[in-house]
């Protein structure tokens, strides 16, 4: 590959043969990534809704600690992680160390802030709007939380992919938790950072390109579900209301 006069040539080869290589890193960085947004998701909605309804003494604290998890450094993230699943921390004997698990588990932590925090905006919105509605069906807390995730879909699908692009787009914290192992934990950041090292930078920039045109399809994703979102708008009732 040194030998080439072009790298991109190579590179852009590299992607339309299928080399097994490239999408084998392709293939582990979106199960991981894919599999942390699922989890996050599952904890980060249930918790802006509440945040969304309940009112409670010290609820601004929590907003206020909530956002400012969106700016976690992802090495310090890793490091936590790393202290937790080694030999010696308390679930060292897992044995989840330098396993795509170990990379799930950081990359969870990392963005279920982004999911929880964007979703939040949006259901205080619906909330605020729906308010009197929502009282006038005497739903329970439980059912007026379900209600806001139902009738917000739109907004928190945007917070869902915001958190997919975020995690697929990680490098610091799997790189410590994970080891960068080839055809074990090598996903595309590390094995970019890794291989344009070694100054094999056809490989380093066939993921690259597959990186970018993930970015974009998230970011174009984001955009068409806002539209939805925007065009049925007007048309929303809560479920119950006639």
């Amino acid at each position: 590959m040194e030998n080439d006069p072009s790298a991109m040539a190579l590179a852009v080869k590299l992607v339309l043969e299928g080399d097994y290589q490239l999408y084998g890193i392709i293939g582990l960085s979106l199960q991981v990534s894919l599999l942390a947004t699922l989890i996050a998701t599952g904890i980060g909605l249930p918790l802006a809704a509440w945040l969304a309804i309940a009112r409670f003494p010290g609820r601004g604290a929590a907003v206020t600690i909530l956002n400012a998890m969106l700016g976690l450094p992802p090495v310090v993230v890793g490091l936590f992680v790393y202290l937790s699943l080694s030999r010696a921390g308390p679930l060292g004997e897992l044995g989840l160390l330098f396993t795509p698990a170990a990379m799930v588990i950081a990359q969870t932590i990392l963005i279920t802030p982004i999911v929880a925090a964007i979703g939040l905006r949006s259901l205080e919105d619906f909330n605020t709007e729906y308010a009197e509605q929502l009282r006038a069906l005497g739903l329970s807390r439980q059912e007026r939380a379900w209600t806001l995730l139902a009738e917000a879909r739109f907004s928190l699908a945007t917070a869902v992919l915001a958190g997919f692009g975020r995690a697929v787009a990680e490098v610091g914290a799997v790189m410590i938790v994970g080891g960068n192992i080839a055809g074990v934990t090598r996903v595309m950041t590390t094995a970019i950072a890794l291989e344009t090292s070694k100054g094999d930078l056809a490989l380093a920039l066939a993921l690259g390109l597959v990186l970018i045109a993930i970015a974009l399809s998230v970011n174009a994703a984001a955009s068409l579900v806002r539209e939805i979102g925007r065009r049925s708008a007007g048309e929303i009732t809560i479920r119950g209301e006639t």
